[in-house]
């Protein structure tokens, strides 16, 4: 018969693990199957845009969920010891550039799509600020992308132990 606190600590590993897997598989399918089928079969790319916006918008509100379970998760774990294991340092880094695109560069470029219209922001003046904040929001995300395959990696051999 399982005791109480290591139920809890079945169930909160198991809750981790499936946080892990939702933001991670959030991450690669939207920004490397959906958006680009998308801008691949959408003719519009300003609704395309705009529906890749929404898309990565939800992904962030998701890692935000996540990534604050897990470091919360670690810290109720192991304590002031998890501030030095690479697996909430992973998390941190992840979770700093979700905000940091969620609420630094993606309104930012909303703003820039807002004051070019009724032009496509990529046919107005913002254009070259719009391409550049936007190559910062790809190379981010692609961080996060490859930082969540060490997080999904180094979550695996925590729960084999």
């Amino acid at each position: 018969m399982l005791c109480y606190p290591s139920l809890m600590k079945n169930l909160s590993n198991i809750l981790a693990s499936l946080l892990s897997t939702a933001w991670v598989g959030g991450l690669w399918a939207v920004g490397y199957l959906a958006v680009p089928v998308l801008f691949y079969t959408q003719p519009d790319r300003q609704l395309a845009g705009m529906l890749a916006g929404q898309m990565f918008t939800l992904v962030g509100y998701l890692g935000m969920v996540c990534g604050l379970y897990l470091l919360f998760q670690r810290v109720y774990m192991s304590g002031r010891a998890s501030f030095r294991q690479a697996l909430f340092r992973i998390v941190a880094v992840m979770l700093l550039i979700t905000l940091v695109l969620q609420f630094g560069i993606q309104p930012v470029m909303a703003n820039l799509k807002l004051e070019a219209l009724p032009l496509d922001v990529m046919h107005s003046k913002f254009a070259g600020q719009f391409r550049i904040l936007h190559g910062v929001s790809s190379i981010s995300y692609l961080i996060q992308s490859l930082l969540g395959v060490f997080l999904v990696i180094k979550s695996q051999r925590l729960t084999a132990k």
